[in-house]
């Protein structure tokens, strides 16, 4: 076994090796998705029908191609049908005139009719109180003529963006934070389009003001947060507004038009570079060149200025090197962690500042939200396990290094964090991540994913921290027995218990099961069996959507299988090193 486990090692090791850029860096490959690409469409087709009318036709030949054989579409080719999917490429395609039969009785079925009462209330009830996807969809669908009753649609309150920033956690804004460029080009078209009040003519006098929110938060591409969804929607309602013209569209439809495959598709993102980066960092450990330089080069993705996006502090990190990209709570701890293995923990002021960025979002619940502190009404605005574990470690690699002051404000923020994943954890065992999920469990949660992530670093953590007490041991306890009791006879791990077993989710759990490696052995070489069972079916790099993205849009990313499963089995093999068959 040792010979093979090296062997599966050295050939993941080349697979990943070989996707790296001339920069020492990796860029990755999203998949192509159906709501990126019928939201672009539609945009285009709205901003110039016959300047873009080759990328338009290519679109919907794409989606065509896509279609399943029932007429619905997956969120990416690989996905199961769903009904917003579904929905937004049967729109687009009617705008083409090329209106899928089957389509039509797939969306019967889901709605009960094609009513435009019956699709208003699937689509509301879809998504329940946050509307930050379901009325974007609707407006597209009331520009296309599958809606025709603008009133039916839910307003926006747009005026509300021309408040100072840091007053919209206050304000109970019916979308999530990193929704607002949405709130203000889909609430001024839904307010012209609607019924008329008393106070329809005193909002529009703060359009001016949010269109300058809007020019200010757009990135120098032209893409919020480098999504098509969103850039396309904006694009979109901003046209049929009348302000096609203001350069925050012309800027939107550039970056559309840049952003296209070569097939006809969009992705649901332009790439997780600096996500996927340092996960090889990690993964290749100490065998990865360059070290300094890729150090340097780490340090200065770092955000320097307050973010006109979110509003945020300098020091985090964002998903990406590309313009469109904003600080979060993965993307930074998981920056500073790579940056502690390539510089072997050495002092830096980015180093400083990705702590202290941390330490500035922690809500006052104690635990991680994604991008923005205080927004707690949505759930992804919310705190998270797995964001809440990965800042807990990151933080406590770096402790040792920073000043006496910022110390005390370290240990203090661990001790909340921990608490949050104490009153957090599942009755099971489990936690539940808030941007990864998993298509066969009927609610789409991802709970061995989770689970393992708070194992792996909270594990870290307390070896690092030296702080093993009976409550973290208590929880690492019940997260294990959940993972054992998830695992399936093929030696793989699903998304949850009895789920079909998947490189992510299996090689994640053999890196949280690793830090006690004796005590888990029949486990762990269970993974090791599937594994290998996949890398020589040469299913290795299978596309496995596992990441979500605004309202749960699914995605693959080539990079995952790759950087997960090296990462897994360099940390078996060093947990069972001492042990025969290894």
């Amino acid at each position: 076994m040792k010979g093979r486990i090296g062997n599966m090692i050295s050939r993941v090791e080349e697979m990943l090796l070989e996707k790296r850029g001339g920069d020492g860096f990796w860029r990755g490959y999203l998949s192509s998705s159906a709501i990126s690409t019928s939201v672009s469409l539609f945009a285009l087709a709205m901003k110039d029908p016959g300047k873009y009318s080759p990328l338009i036709s290519n679109a919907a030949s794409w989606l065509k191609t896509t279609m399943k054989e029932d007429g619905t579409w997956g969120d990416s080719p690989e996905s199961p049908s769903n009904m917003t999917a579904t929905l937004l490429s049967y729109t687009a395609l009617k705008y083409c005139g090329k209106v899928p039969r089957e389509t039509e009785t797939y969306l019967i079925g889901r709605f009960g009719s094609l009513s435009e009462d019956d699709i208003i209330k699937g689509v509301l009830d879809c998504y329940g109180k946050d509307l930050t996807f379901s009325v974007p969809i609707l407006s597209m669908c009331a520009l296309c003529g599958t809606v025709s009753s603008w009133d039916k649609i839910p307003a926006f309150p747009y005026e509300l963006a021309a408040l100072p920033q840091k007053l919209f956690r206050f304000l109970q804004l019916p979308v999530v934070s990193y929704a607002i460029p949405a709130l203000i080009a889909v609430g001024i078209l839904r307010g012209k389009m609607g019924k008329k009040t008393p106070m329809s003519s005193f909002r529009t006098i703060f359009i001016p003001k949010c269109l300058k929110v809007m020019t200010r938060m757009q990135p120098s591409d032209g893409g919020f947060l480098e999504a098509a969804p969103l850039t396309g929607f904006v694009l979109m309602c901003m046209c049929a507004s009348g302000l096609g013209n203001h350069p925050v569209a012309q800027k939107a439809a550039s970056f559309l038009s840049s952003t296209v495959r070569s097939d006809g598709s969009w992705p649901i993102d332009s790439d997780l570079s600096t996500w996927v980066s340092t996960l090889s960092i990690k993964a290749l450990g100490d065998t990865i060149s360059n070290k300094e330089e890729m150090a340097d080069g780490l340090k200065g993705r770092a955000i320097k200025k307050i973010h006109p996006f979110t509003n945020a502090d300098p020091g985090g990190w964002g998903w990406t090197d590309l313009s469109g990209s904003v600080p979060d709570a993965d993307d930074t701890p998981g920056a500073l962690i790579a940056l502690h293995m390539l510089s072997g923990g050495k002092y830096s002021p980015e180093a400083e500042g990705g702590v202290r960025w941390l330490l500035g979002l922690q809500n006052y619940d104690g635990g991680i939200p994604t991008f923005c502190k205080g927004w707690t009404r949505l759930p992804f605005d919310s705190s998270s396990p797995d964001l809440t574990a990965h800042t807990l470690m990151a933080i406590s690699l770096w402790k040792d290094s920073l000043p006496e002051a910022l110390r005390e404000k370290c240990t203090k923020a661990e001790r909340r964090m921990l608490s949050w994943l104490k009153k957090n954890q599942a009755a099971d065992g489990s936690w539940s991540p808030l941007w990864f999920g998993c298509q066969d469990d009927p609610d789409g949660r991802n709970p061995v994913y989770g689970t393992s992530l708070v194992i792996d670093y909270m594990a870290t953590y307390c070896r690092k921290a030296k702080a093993v007490s009976p409550e973290t041991d208590e929880m690492l306890r019940r997260g294990r027995a959940f993972l054992v009791k998830s695992q399936n006879s093929d030696g793989g791990w699903g998304g949850n218990i009895s789920l079909p077993s998947m490189v992510t989710t299996t090689s994640k759990a053999m890196c949280a099961l690793s830090h006690e490696g004796a005590t888990f052995r029949n486990a762990l070489i269970g993974g090791l069996t599937f594994l290998e069972g996949r890398l020589s079916e040469g299913r290795m790099e299978e596309a496995e959507p596992i990441g979500l993205y605004f309202a749960k849009l699914w995605y693959s990313e080539s990079m995952y299988n790759l950087t997960f499963s090296l990462d897994a089995l360099k940390k078996t093999r060093k947990a069972l090193i001492q042990d025969t068959v290894i």
